[in-house]
């Protein structure tokens, strides 16, 4: 009786602890509405509205249109002259992720488990079953920072969402859906994971198999093989484990076998034409859904990608000359032809319906990647394609179109307000939304007093 009594009074205390904790954890000095008026909104679904208004509350759409009911208790900000857009999204990238740019410490896959290594000398490994280069395991959604100062540089660009993926190995690990900002790091997923990258380079992390290209693509197919009978053996098991040996647990395979049951996409590169294809075959062969990032010669790989209706990841990293090469040397004509007719890819994949993305490849500078963008615009891409290309179509390529990518109720509030259109050179980005929270970047509007309508203490 009384270990009854101690245990209810342990429950009231803990279940006060979660209220206070829940307020605690709640902006107090935020309004519970905001609502955007008399602003043209391009939603990324449908036609843009000339005139409208959009209302948050608590984190999310709650209304969109031309004819909205705002509030009374709204903090209601004047749109005239803006335009607001879904948030953009970089869609591969490892903004947010502690280990992003740090040494791989250690040996690789089963090394890594089975060997003490001087800090000098790298794992070798002998072939498939070392596990070179392979952290299947590793997810981004465990490693995210809300204080990698490189987020509020993406935000000030106007984005508010990125894929963020490993990029250690030829397996890196589980790439996460992010946000861009919040209190914490988990506040930050999305969702994870959503995809796996993989590479085709020997990152130098280890010595021997598999080394050159051949043995890289050999030992990625032998992964998923591995990795397909794997499942095979557990779903068996466990269907029926009465009279069987127990399979050993794989780290390793456990996340592949569920990519291909699941459909999970899985990353691999090609930017020319014939490295496309040979992705294609690759990923057709590992059984699992594939998408291509890199694509930079798309315009010759477009009919294989819309009869395989593989969808593309467009690196808007543009190719160049090298500043160090030698002013001497003939480049070869396909380089320099790839070179320049790299920026219509985007163009290409849409008039054939490819389903694509951008993402920023490694840039440093979130705005060089917008006026990289704006290339594929000259290059013919249209405006509104551009803008789904950075939004809705990332969402869906990574499965979380009915959370975020558009403007629609009941949508996560990130959106992009500016001052002219998108991709225009004097383009202001004046403020951007994150899961319904208000970051100011360009304070023209508050300077103007076109904020009006809520009594209580600005954020």
């Amino acid at each position: 009786m009384i270990f009854r009594l101690v245990q209810k009074g342990l429950i009231g205390f803990l279940g006060v602890q979660v209220v206070t904790a829940g307020l605690a954890a709640q902006e107090l000095n935020e309004p519970p509405y905001y609502a955007i008026e008399n602003a043209r909104i391009v939603t990324g679904t449908s036609n843009s509205i000339a005139n409208g208004t959009i209302v948050l509350e608590r984190g999310l759409i709650t209304a969109v249109g031309s004819n909205v009911s705002i509030p009374p208790d709204a903090w209601r900000i004047d749109g005239s002259g803006l335009s607001v857009y879904p948030g953009l999204i970089d869609s591969l990238t490892d903004l947010g992720l502690r280990s992003a740019g740090a040494k791989v410490q250690g040996n690789l896959g089963r090394l890594g488990e089975n060997q003490q290594l001087g800090s000098s000398e790298k794992p070798y490994s002998t072939g498939p079953e070392d596990r070179p280069g392979t952290f299947t395991w590793k997810k981004a959604a465990d490693e995210i920072s809300h204080e990698d100062s490189r987020l509020s540089k993406w935000r000030r660009a106007g984005f508010t969402s990125a894929i963020s993926a490993p990029t250690k190995g030829i397996f890196p690990g589980q790439a996460a859906f992010i946000n861009l900002a919040g209190k914490r790091g988990r506040e930050l997923v999305v969702a994870a994971p959503v995809a796996f990258p993989v590479k085709l380079k020997d990152s130098g992390g280890y010595r021997g198999f598999p080394g050159a290209l051949m043995g890289v693509i050999s030992y990625v197919k032998q992964t998923f093989f591995d990795a397909r009978y794997y499942g095979d053996v557990w779903a068996a098991y466990e269907k029926e484990p009465r009279g069987r040996e127990r399979p050993i647990y794989d780290r390793t395979l456990a996340p592949l076998a569920i990519v291909q049951q699941e459909g999970l996409p899985i990353l691999i590169p090609g930017s020319w034409a014939k490295e496309i294809r040979r992705a294609i075959r690759l990923g057709r062969e590992a059984g699992a859904r594939t998408v291509i990032y890199g694509a930079h010669q798309g315009y010759s790989a477009v009919d294989t990608l819309r009869k395989t209706k593989t969808p593309v990841l467009v690196s808007a990293k543009w190719p160049t000359r090298s500043k160090d090469a030698d002013p001497n040397v003939k480049e070869a004509l396909r380089v320099l032809r790839m070179r320049d007719q790299a920026p219509s890819t985007p163009k290409a994949l849409e008039e054939a319906g490819v389903g694509f993305a951008f993402y920023s490849d490694g840039m440093n500078d979130p705005k060089e990647f917008i006026r990289n963008v704006s290339r594929a615009i000259e290059a013919g891409l249209p405006k509104a394609a551009a803008v789904r290309a950075l939004t809705i179509n990332a969402a869906k390529i990574f499965g979380v179109a009915d959370r975020l990518g558009s403007l629609e109720s009941g949508k996560i509030a990130n959106l992009l307000v500016t001052e002219g259109e998108l991709f225009e050179e004097n383009t202001v980005v004046q403020m951007v939304f994150v899961d319904g929270r208000r970051y100011v970047i360009h304070k023209a509007t508050e300077v103007q007093g076109k904020e009006t309508g809520w009594q209580g203490a600005k954020p």
